[in-house]
């Protein structure tokens, strides 16, 4: 028996009775389990009648177990019964147990609050799609040439950007010289920056042999006191300098990349094919993001706090993962930034709480439209999962794998997500700005377009920890595999 009222939008009391028959083979239970730990004089171990047992530790010995044993079976059937949906664990918030008599204990716990549809289907964005072009796979190879660009010895030019200038060098303030301000033979990349501004620039146009006199002064900030805001004169001599030299864009260049191909025309024609799957993929999560954001925009719902901190803590997850790529952990990184991890986590809170919004839309949607995930469907998820993974196993032992690990209805929940947010984009009118402008009206059509990068982008962002991730997103079973 229970009973439960709303205390605010997102919050809720609730009343749970237990039958005394319930409450007495509990305390059963408790006794035989408590027994066996209590040590009194003149009984054996584990032998102690229940009455002494009472009378000398009083009958609240038995409470704690009984109430193991009781409250969590009994919450869940009330609520299996009640027309909300739980979203934290619940707070004990009052208890009466006493043999012979019901248990009553009531609790407090946070819930998804109710969303008021509006009209989610026909929704208007505007979405620029993009079509790989011959210019955007110049722009690819160039960037393959410079990547295998070799460094080349020139003794008959001058020092320009990107060239490497190995030199001697000698700092001195106030004609004195300071720590770390002499060596010889160092490699610096002009236009690195990573000698002190204006240093690096000053040796431009200089050439092998030649001796210059630089003058910085450096930063205010600058992490040494002693040298923060001085004026520093550096003589400078360039022993060395090395060129980037690009390799010829041919069939021998295509062969040295790959075996796969062997001309340059069959390497182009892959490049064509794998940048346009890249920007259809881009674009897809580019364009059902913007659905989903604009349905829920057009959607009031009061998010729950609780919500948007799940939310961020999902998003410093995933920061997290591609941190340890690097070598970093988030701990590491929160003692470089200003402000710390809680800075870093009051950044994401705005994304946190679009995704939270969103969540809780999509939830809204997929009961409305009775969404479900069949077996049939999860089976064939997990062979997917499988496939990918190249593992041997067949769909039935992973799918016991993933029982035991949770990730079934992980899998479920994936799978009606997708089912929800193919059924926004399928209605959703997609508005092609620079089509409309070409065609000189308004393009509207039903369906999903794809998004807008390069792989080159791809590639950048593998090797760089993600600033900020805004697009909606719950973490997959698949991403929980790949993570482990």
């Amino acid at each position: 028996m229970y009973k439960w009222e709303k205390i605010d939008k997102s919050k809720v009391n609730l009343e749970v009775e237990v039958p005394k028959e319930e409450v007495n083979e509990a305390l059963d239970q408790a006794y035989r389990k408590v027994v066996k730990k209590v040590d009194l004089p003149g009984f054996r171990k584990g032998k102690i009648p229940r009455k002494i047992l009472e009378n000398r530790f009083g009958p609240e010995i038995l409470y704690e177990d009984a109430l193991e044993i009781l409250v969590d079976p009994a919450y869940a059937k009330a609520i299996a019964e009640c027309d909300f949906e739980p979203i934290n664990q619940p707070e004990l918030e009052e208890v009466q147990i006493e043999k012979d008599k019901p248990l009553v204990f009531k609790v407090t716990v946070d819930v998804k609050p109710d969303v008021e549809l509006g009209e989610y289907k026909g929704v208007t964005v505007e979405h620029e799609s993009k079509t790989i072009t011959e210019e955007d796979v110049d722009r690819y190879m160039e960037s393959l040439r410079e990547q295998h660009a070799r460094l080349v010895t020139r003794d008959d030019v001058e020092v320009q950007e990107k060239d490497l200038a190995v030199i001697d060098f000698k700092g001195t303030i106030d004609g004195e010289p300071f720590a770390g301000g002499e060596g010889e033979n160092y490699s610096l990349e002009i236009g690195s920056e990573t000698f002190i501004p204006g240093f690096e620039e000053q040796l431009v146009g200089a050439c092998t042999g030649e001796d210059r006199e630089i003058q910085v002064t450096f930063p205010e900030d600058y992490q040494v006191d002693d040298l923060a805001g001085k004026e520093a004169v550096f003589h400078v001599k360039v022993n060395e300098i090395k060129r980037p030299e690009l390799p010829e864009l041919n069939d021998e260049f295509v062969q040295e990349l790959t075996e796969e191909f062997s001309t340059m025309e069959e390497f182009r024609a892959d490049v064509q094919k794998k940048l346009t799957e890249e920007t259809d993929r881009r674009e897809k999560i580019e364009l059902e993001s913007k659905v989903i954001e604009k349905v829920a925009e057009e959607t009031p719902v009061e998010v729950p706090e609780v919500l948007v901190q799940r939310e961020i803590n999902n998003i410093l997850g995933e920061f997290e993962y591609y941190l340890r790529m690097q070598g970093l952990s988030l701990e590491q990184y929160g003692n470089l930034i200003e402000g710390g991890l809680e800075q870093l986590k009051e950044e994401r809170r705005e994304d946190a709480e679009k995704r939270a919004r969103a969540n809780l839309v999509l939830d809204a949607i997929i009961k409305k439209e009775e969404i479900t995930a069949s077996l049939k469907e999860i089976d064939a998820k997990i062979e997917e999962i499988a496939q990918k993974h190249d593992q041997d196993l067949d769909v039935e032992e992973i799918k016991e794998q993933f029982a035991k690990q949770g990730r079934l209805d992980m899998i479920a929940h994936e799978l009606r997500y997708r089912k929800a947010i193919d059924l926004l984009v399928e209605h959703a009118n997609i508005i092609d700005p620079a089509a409309s402008a070409e065609a000189g009206h308004e393009v509207v059509g039903e369906g999903a377009e794809e998004a807008v990068q390069d792989e080159k982008e791809t590639q950048d962002e593998a090797r760089e920890a993600p600033a900020e991730q805004t697009d909606v997103k719950q973490e997959s079973a698949e991403d929980s595999a790949d993570k482990e």
